[in-house]
């Protein structure tokens, strides 16, 4: 390396790139290649791969597993069921709630749609209604206003 140094900037360069594709560049320890380690930690990956038969549902899994149709009774639910089965019920129960809250949102959309034409129909309106409180508001400050001036004749 020191002596592709000295043929100049390029040739170290163009060296180094070569050794880095073919895998050879080090770093004092380290490579910087990333080839798979072969050693001690490949059986123990193998351990780690160990999975449960079942998964014992719980009150909530119950109810979902009931609510996406797989069971129809509690009482048929076994005792232990593969998560992959919770997981599909989950996503079914999941699809059902965005469902029901879609058709809840176009039923109160409907409903204000509905409500803003009979409103319109009566001639209410957002300024109207603003008018009429700012007035109540004028009168009772003017009230309070009489008030506050007629115990300050009587004080006197």
């Amino acid at each position: 390396m020191i002596f592709n140094m000295i043929r100049g900037p390029r040739a170290a360069f163009g060296t180094l790139i070569g050794q880095v594709r073919r895998g050879v560049m080090t770093t004092g320890s380290r490579r910087l290649c990333s080839k798979p380690q072969e050693g001690p930690s490949a059986p123990q990956a193998q351990r780690l791969g160990f999975k449960v038969p079942g998964y014992r549902p719980s009150e909530w899994d119950k109810k979902m597993l009931l609510w996406s149709g797989r069971f129809k009774t509690a009482e048929q639910i076994p005792e232990f069921v593969s998560f992959e089965m919770i997981d599909a019920a989950r996503n079914r129960a999941r699809v059902k709630a965005c469902y029901v809250m879609m058709a809840l949102t176009i039923i109160a959309c409907i409903a204000i749609a509905v409500s803003g034409k009979q409103a319109a129909g009566r001639h209410e309106n957002l300024t109207s209604q603003n008018m009429e409180k700012k007035a109540r508001w004028r009168e009772e400050a003017q009230r309070e206003k009489e008030e506050a001036t007629a115990l300050a004749e009587k004080a006197q």
